[in-house]
């Protein structure tokens, strides 16, 4: 069964704005699970512009909650994640300029580097992704690094689909990498962008085991209710 995972990053992005204390994070985990999310992910990153990290420490505390905590490779942001100890991590691209993740990390430049991390996480018994584009030569590069799980960045099939353009191309993309990657044992996962019409086309892809949904999921909820977005997201997926 293909699960859903919520993004709650932008929780924390509305409460930074006024300075204060709510909206909460830690509740907002506590609520999308009681609401039927299979796990959560938060992204620590390094200028903290939401996530801060008595947030991501708090929610990694929920038992019973799977948390994805997404970290860039900085040492810092690693040493914090061992100490954390969420269930599993997904290594990111991370540009303090963006405004979001714009694409998925560069593994011909960081394969050794990912690699002495991942070995470090292993130690750890915590799980490790890496958030690649839709490329063979990720998923193989990914499978070298002996990694549980790949989640791909729909980020431009997402944008095609909402513009009306044409996505075919990227979508056999995104459908050729699921399908090596499941051949290869790497589980796979699929994130950013994702709204109801992207995720329904990608749920025809059956080795696609979770869906990571964040923005939009957030934005629909304040005008119909996280619990109801939720709802309709896993009638999406399931």
């Amino acid at each position: 069964m293909k699960r859903l995972g919520v993004n709650i990053d932008h929780v924390a992005t509305i409460r930074n704005a006024r300075g204060e204390s709510h909206p909460d994070p830690f509740y907002a985990a506590k609520f999308v699970k009681k609401a039927g999310a299979d796990s959560v992910t938060i992204h620590l990153r390094e200028d903290r512009r939401h996530i801060k990290d008595i947030d991501a420490k708090k929610i990694c505390s929920i038992k019973d909650l799977l948390v994805n905590l997404e970290v860039s490779t900085n040492s810092k942001i690693i040493a914090n994640a061992l100490k954390i100890k969420p269930n599993f991590v997904c290594i990111v691209p991370e540009n303090r300029e963006e405004i979001t993740t714009e694409g998925g990390i560069n593994l011909k430049r960081n394969e050794k580097k990912i690699g002495k991390i991942k070995s470090k996480f292993k130690k750890k018994n915590i799980r490790t992704s890496l958030f690649i584009n839709p490329s063979l030569y990720d998923v193989r590069i990914s499978k070298k690094l002996k990694v549980d799980c790949i989640e791909i960045h729909t980020g431009k099939l997402a944008n095609l689909i909402k513009k009306k353009k044409i996505y075919k191309n990227e979508l056999r993309k995104v459908l050729a990498c699921s399908i090596l990657a499941d051949k290869l044992g790497i589980e796979v996962h699929a994130g950013h962008g994702l709204d109801y019409k992207t995720t329904k086309i990608l749920t025809k892809i059956k080795e696609i085991k979770e869906f990571n949904i964040g923005h939009y999921l957030i934005g629909e909820s304040i005008f119909f209710g996280l619990k109801k977005v939720i709802k309709n997201f896993k009638k999406i997926i399931t």
